[in-house]
């Protein structure tokens, strides 16, 4: 299906059987928040109570989607509808017939969005693909040798737009299935052939949102962890760049431009340096409450 093809809606509103409606498919891939793996199409197809399970039909007499949801703020059909696309449906179906549960493919990494300040500090020339944010020890990722700050940018030679892209491709594969992974690795682009595992209780590595950046002469006070690794933000200026990115103290400062840091100095030396060579961001890996984060802060004026 394609965006503009005419689509017939089949279904059971209001218990009216066989009621059929039309309308184009709008948009694709939409991420509705029913799941990491699920993307959408969206058709303008009239859809109501009732709707959900019957089929989206092409011009052909095809089966592309099944109706599934509408977005409405008064319950009833305002010409928005979603259809899970067909292809999803068959690898489910074919899944549950063969063996009773869907097998995804498994990575081992947690991930974030490529922001434009992450790819402004990186020398990236588009904020597109996912940046790796941890590896998991014993997944296939670690035994592939990808490490944080590895940006993967393809897989099996097709472009990945952003981490949720991500997620979905790697699950669109069966655990044994063998993929080559692109990534960027200090400016140069790199290969890894990868065999993906199966994914344990359900559990993925979301695309973590870029909430916690850091900033050595950016706005914050900073003191030699007490662990010895690392650097830890002692007092954050409210009006400074680093607390417009919602820096707070506490959060330790672990690396800056791929470098490991112990001391504050070090730190300003670093910033300072990517300064120099006309960053328009620094780029630093820092230690939250809710984990470890990639994160970047434009220069001021930059």
């Amino acid at each position: 299906p394609r965006v503009g093809d005419w689509v017939v809606a089949i279904g059971n509103p209001f218990g009216l059987g066989g009621t059929a409606t039309a309308g184009i498919i709008s948009a694709e891939g939409r991420d509705i928040g029913d799941g990491p793996y699920d993307r959408f199409l969206q058709i303008d197809a009239p859809i109501n109570r009732g709707n959900s399970g019957g089929p989206a039909f092409n011009l052909k007499g095809e089966v592309v989607g099944v109706n599934t949801a509408i977005y409405s703020p008064s319950g009833g059909s305002v010409g928005v509808g979603f259809a899970i696309p067909a292809n999803t449906v068959d690898s489910v179906v074919e899944a549950l017939e063969h063996g009773g549960v869907v097998k995804r493919g498994y990575l081992g990494v947690a991930i974030q969005p490529v922001s434009q300040d992450i790819a402004d500090s990186m020398g990236l020339e588009a904020a597109a693909g996912a940046i790796v944010d941890q590896v998991t020890p014993g997944t296939p990722a670690a035994e592939a040798g990808l490490q944080p700050g590895d940006v993967i940018t393809k897989v099996g030679g097709q472009p990945i737009k952003d981490a949720a892209d991500l997620t979905v491709r790697i699950g669109s594969f069966k655990p044994g299935d063998k993929v080559v992974l692109t990534f960027l690795r200090d400016g140069a682009d790199k290969t890894a052939d990868v065999t993906l595992a199966a994914l344990k209780n359900n559990s993925v590595a979301a695309a973590a949102a870029d909430q916690n950046d850091s900033g050595g002469l950016l706005g914050v006070e900073l003191a030699p962890a007490k662990q010895g690794s690392g650097v830890v933000i002692v007092n954050v200026d409210p009006n400074g760049a680093a607390a417009d990115k919602g820096l707070a103290a506490g959060d330790v400062i672990l690396e800056v431009v791929g470098k490991r840091v112990s001391d504050p100095d070090q730190v300003k030396s670093d910033i300072a340096a990517s300064r120099r060579e006309g960053k328009k961001a620094v780029l630093m890996r820092v230690q939250t409450a809710d984990g470890d984060r990639f994160v970047a802060i434009p220069f001021p004026n930059a």
